[in-house]
């Protein structure tokens, strides 16, 4: 299967998986199974990456890590535009040179949270975008109060994407309400799915992009799932979407990188461990990834 959604002038839409990073059992980075991870993703319907997110376990990194992580999917992409690298960082100077860095990479976009070291006002949260967004990439805004304790609302965002600071929002709250009341206030601003369980809610309520956890482990599944959402057909989607659901709710959880990575090694494909200070699943969490993703590998999912 290949991409078929794929968007060259807004290349922000359709599946964007957010790659869990391939570690080694000495917690180094493998990079060539992140290659192949990239390469595998886009042969089975994924229409690009989103390195150095949260999955990715950025905060974990070191700068040359993280700079050869984006060179890394750029490469295996094919095409620079479907790489869009997460920039977030402690202060917006360091999230410009990360959007830069993406720049002269040839990448698409960036995916952007706001200030997350502390409670940011308005102004202050308008002020990073508007300093990012000054390295010329399109910039994705990335909201998860849950996360930042910095509510990135409807309101809010109708006024950095006026101020031309945005072109889309990664959307995480599972509150699906935003999703109307963003269309009202930003008709322009594009709507991401941002967390995996609400996929089918926010499609239907207009999105035209996923921002995606589970495809990195079920990309073919999930890509036919999202299509068949984002085009209307309820009658694929829903019994689809019922049978992946007890796999999808995992992306919500905080212990999601653990999970996902979990799914991986479930399924054959290279997830290995965790970074410090995330510790690795036991006990009744362990057992229940591995139970969803035996069930959707019984249901013939992959």
């Amino acid at each position: 299967m290949t991409a078929t959604t794929w968007n060259t002038t807004r290349p922000w839409r359709g599946i964007m998986v957010a790659t869990a990073l391939p570690l080694r059992d000495d917690l180094s980075v493998d990079y060539d199974a992140y290659a192949e991870h990239v390469r595998w993703l886009i042969d089975n319907g994924c229409d690009g990456v989103v390195p150095n997110g949260s999955l990715g376990e950025y905060q974990t990194l070191t700068d040359e890590e993280r700079s050869q992580v984006v060179r890394t999917a750029v490469e295996a992409a094919g095409d620079p535009a479907r790489v869009m690298p997460g920039v977030a960082a402690c202060g917006s100077a360091e999230a410009r040179r990360w959007a830069e860095h993406a720049g002269e990479a040839g990448c698409g976009s960036v995916l952007l949270l706001p200030p997350n070291t502390y409670r940011a006002d308005e102004a202050s949260v308008r002020a990073h975008y508007a300093e990012v967004a000054a390295a010329g990439v399109p910039v994705v805004a990335y909201n998860n109060p849950i996360d930042t304790k910095v509510d990135l609302t409807p309101e809010l965002l109708a006024e950095i994407h006026a101020d031309g600071d945005i072109v889309a929002v990664k959307e995480f709250t599972g509150d699906v309400r935003r999703a109307y009341q963003i269309a009202e206030l930003a008709p322009e601003l594009d709507l991401l799915i941002g967390a995996d369980d609400v996929l089918l809610e926010l499609a239907v309520a207009g999105a035209v992009g996923w921002i995606a956890g589970y495809p990195n482990a079920f990309p073919a599944a999930c890509a036919r799932l999202y299509h068949s959402a984002v085009s209307g057909d309820i009658e694929t989607a829903l019994p689809l979407y019922k049978s992946l659901h007890s796999l999808l709710r995992w992306d919500s959880k905080t212990e999601f990188v653990q999970s996902i990575k979990l799914s991986m090694d479930s399924v054959g494909r290279r997830g290995g461990p965790v970074r410090p200070p995330r510790t690795a699943h036991t006990g009744e969490m362990e057992a229940g990834v591995r139970t969803a993703t035996e069930k959707a590998v019984a249901n013939g999912h992959r």
